[in-house]
């Protein structure tokens, strides 16, 4: 029998799994610590995890006032998890989150992850831009 993946908003206990996921993915090259990881999920305006038995495997969040638009950002799934629909269910719930709060979500992305998003119903309608982390001291 397929496991469930239970999906909340609720944060986990310990946010040491955050820091795991994010190593799993690459993602910390800033090497953030446990509880800027923390700080970073209690202070956007919604999150999402997704656990399998008590263990964080996906997550997403969307930083916003809450009133006019929201930014979706950190929708990751860990490896041995991913190709299984919970990046979708995250995305889903993000976004419906969203339209019942009246808030119009944008993302940046990679070109590559593009038409990922496009199957979510998102389309291109601007060029982005960043700083470069070097210029950060970073």
């Amino acid at each position: 029998m397929k496991k469930e993946i239970i999906m909340t908003a609720e944060h986990p206990d310990d946010f040491a799994q955050l820091e795991k996921l994010y190593e799993d993915l690459g993602w910390n090259s800033l090497h953030l610590t446990v509880a800027e990881l923390e700080a970073m999920c209690k202070q956007s305006w919604y999150v999402v995890y997704a656990f399998d038995e008590g263990v964080l495997v996906g997550t997403g969040r969307v930083i916003s006032d809450g009133v006019i638009t929201g930014t979706i950002c950190g929708v990751g799934v860990a490896p041995a998890y991913q190709k299984r629909g919970i990046g979708q269910k995250i995305m889903e719930k993000i976004v419906t989150y969203c339209e019942q709060h009246r808030v119009i979500p944008q993302l940046f992305c990679d070109e590559k992850l593009e038409s990922y998003y496009q199957k979510h119903g998102f389309h291109t309608f601007t060029i982005g831009m960043k700083k470069d982390r070097s210029l950060l001291g970073l």
